[in-house]
């Protein structure tokens, strides 16, 4: 699909997503109290999700313990972010970073105007720059198609429904396996592992680097086996792969694609824009004749 025809079906989404909930408590207000009440049980949700909506970017870094980035930290962070989001169309995202070992990186926001990219510093440490680049590239992809607007909805409402089984004492557990399978559900209904294909296939377009994009993933995945890593299962989405054991939970909530099926649709972009490269080169040598045919 192409970005500006995904862009509209995740705003479609997300308003689709403000209307059943507004709906759906609007119908238990109804239960509750008649008409006074579903209207003003509308009127709450509908707020909410205008909060959500402004203030869902800064409740996700929140949650994942991102902070403000300083220039000092790693100025070539930001020239990189700078250069991608330029190849990208999009602005500039806001930088935060996450003082954690283990390497991520993740988007949340609205979409091109206003996004913010959070970077962790084992990810600065793990990833070469090229590597880096890439993988930010890839990120900012779902800036470009909005599909950071969806899943920045979709993990805040996920999460919180988790957190939800907290409130129930002894009876957490129970209420856990209640909530997370209903989490779980409402997440694969607004996300397609089909928006990871799309975005790596931007992401290499845009910057003519799918064979460092693949590297980047790649490195990602085997850098999680080393470091110990521990968050909401409801996070997954945010993630370039997943950093979860697929086990307990976590399975519940997976939304990426085989990563191998990943890495392979990115070495043959790559290897196809090579040989493209290749072909225009001939090309060009047959219009002025050949190397001796410059000099005459």
């Amino acid at each position: 699909m192409a970005p500006r025809r995904a862009a509209a079906a995740n705003l479609a989404r997300a308003w689709a997503l403000a209307l059943v909930l507004a709906a759906g408590f609007g119908g238990i207000g109804w239960l509750v109290g008649g008409l006074a009440s579903a209207a003003l049980f509308t009127f709450c949700a509908l707020l909410a999700a205008g909060g959500v909506y402004r203030y869902g970017e800064r409740a996700v870094l929140g949650m994942l313990g991102a902070r403000p980035f300083a220039l000092a930290e790693e100025p070539l962070l930001r020239s990189t972010a700078d250069t991608v989001a330029a190849k990208l169309g999009v602005r500039p995202p806001r930088l935060h970073l996450v003082d954690d070992g283990f390497p991520r990186v993740f988007a949340a926001g609205r979409g091109p105007g206003s996004s913010s990219l959070a970077v962790s510093t084992g990810a600065l440490t793990t990833l070469r720059p090229a590597e880096l680049s890439a993988i930010l590239a890839h990120e900012l992809a779902h800036v470009r198609r909005r599909d950071v607007l969806v899943q920045t909805h979709a993990v805040l409402v996920a999460a919180t429904l988790m957190e939800l089984s907290r409130v129930g004492g002894w009876l957490s557990r129970a209420l856990l396996y209640v909530f997370a399978p209903i989490a779980a559900a409402f997440v694969h209904v607004l996300l397609s592992p089909r928006r990871e294909l799309a975005a790596d296939a931007l992401a290499a377009q845009a910057t003519g680097a799918a064979h460092d994009l693949a590297d980047a993933l790649l490195r990602l995945d085997r850098a999680a086996e080393l470091v110990d890593f521990a968050a909401s299962p409801a996070t997954e989405p945010l993630y370039p792969v997943d950093p979860f054991e697929e086990e307990g939970l976590a399975r519940m909530f997976k939304t990426h694609p085989p990563l191998e099926e990943r890495v392979r649709r990115l070495r043959e972009l790559g290897a196809t824009a090579a040989r493209n490269g290749r072909d225009t080169l001939s090309a060009d040598a047959r219009t002025n004749g050949g190397p001796e045919g410059q000099f005459h």
